[in-house]
């Protein structure tokens, strides 16, 4: 059955509002330009795959003469998410709607006190997504998350940060760690490859220098690769996924880890009641 004309109309209406607000964060970066790097903020196409072993090991093989290992190489990448009490960002998410977001606190491998985090915000519409953070030291994360939200902070993602904070009550729900492998085009630094593997998420203990632990929510030998650019892949490597038989698939790691380990554990404990 096609969709009706308000669906159509709904749709078309999201996609409006969604354009304004890339539009507006661009003017917004150029309004304030001394105050946020063009680093704190991304907006691309990114596509997932869903993966096994031997196709990963395959195309590892098919790119080394055209993709080169980024800045943080292979890492452990470690995230707190947040969410409301009732997780209400990560049910609208899974529910598959054409707008979303996230709100997550990310370092490059284990941190200590003083090292670097990030506090961010993602949004997608469809493939196109964007983030927005701010870097700080991990003692200062949490300052931040004990002081008062300042709605009219001078710096405009803090100030979108600390509205999501305040509007939804936000507190930490998951942790969330992989394994990293990043790669990006030596003719398109825009063009970027990640592989993950080892997804280890946990509902306890939630804080990013106590280390990564928890339950394994990816199957074993599978990989999760994820393609980001700003406009369309090259040829040579859209023929590198036909050879290798590979298609486009759905993966969230923090609605799996929902998925699995809270509402897993809400069915059980109906079902012994």
């Amino acid at each position: 059955m096609s969709p009706s004309p308000i669906f159509k109309f709904l749709k078309l209406l999201k996609f409006f509002y969604f354009s304004i607000f890339l539009q507006s964060s661009y003017l917004i970066l150029f309004l304030e330009r001394d105050v946020i790097s063009m680093a704190d903020f991304f907006r691309r196409v990114e596509k997932k795959y869903i993966i096994t072993k031997e196709q990963y090991l395959a195309l590892k093989d098919a790119i080394k003469n055209q993709m080169i290992g980024d800045e943080f190489g292979e890492s452990t990448i470690c995230n707190i998410y947040f969410d409301t009490n009732q997780y209400d960002l990560i049910r609208n998410s899974i529910a598959k709607p054409v707008y979303k977001d996230k709100v997550r606190l990310r370092s490059y491998n284990i941190p200590k006190m003083d090292g670097s985090v990030y506090l961010e915000v993602k949004r997608k519409y469809e493939d196109v997504v964007s983030k927005r953070r701010i870097g700080m030291k991990l003692n200062e994360f949490y300052d931040y998350l004990r002081d008062e939200k300042d709605s009219n902070d001078k710096n405009q993602i803090k100030r979108e940060l600390n509205y999501y904070f305040n509007h939804y009550g936000l507190v930490p729900t998951m942790y969330l760690s992989y394994h990293r492998v990043a790669y990006y085009d030596k003719d398109n630094k825009d063009f970027r490859l990640t592989f993950d593997n080892n997804i280890i998420a946990r509902e306890y203990d939630l804080s990013l220098e106590k280390g990564s632990y928890g339950e394994n929510i990816l199957e074993k030998d599978q990989y999760i690769m994820e393609v980001k650019t700003l406009g369309a892949m090259p040829i040579w490597f859209v023929r590198t996924l036909e050879e290798l038989n590979i298609v486009p698939g759905s993966f969230s790691k923090y609605g799996t880890a929902y998925t699995k380990l809270v509402l897993k554990a809400d069915k059980k404990i109906e079902r012994i009641a």
